[in-house]
């Protein structure tokens, strides 16, 4: 099932991680959580570590993001995982559901 969302989220990620990502797929994590300012869509990747794929706009490209949800003192956030521009596919789910 996907979802369509307008929902701003917190977002955390390792920096490290954040620059292994840019040098494979030309963004980074801290550039992929824009596409939470906007509306984006959202389904389950994997359910062992549960995880979630979002797909939405950054930068004026259509990007792909895997995340968990996570919780700390202030609440849930998103932790992102990896990201990358959205494939064929991606890019026809998210113009079907928008």
């Amino acid at each position: 099932m996907v979802y369509l969302l307008y929902r701003p989220m917190r977002c955390r990620f390792h920096p490290a991680k954040s620059k292994t990502v840019l040098a494979r797929h030309g963004i980074s994590l801290d550039q992929a959580a824009e596409i939470f300012d906007q509306v984006y869509i959202v389904d389950q990747k994997n359910d062992d570590p549960l995880q979630y794929r979002a797909i939405g706009w950054s930068r004026g490209d259509l990007y792909s993001v895997i995340f968990e949800l996570r919780n700390d003192a202030l609440g849930e956030y998103f932790h992102l995982i990896t990201a990358w521009k959205s494939t064929t596919m991606e890019q026809q789910l998210y113009a079907e559901n928008t």
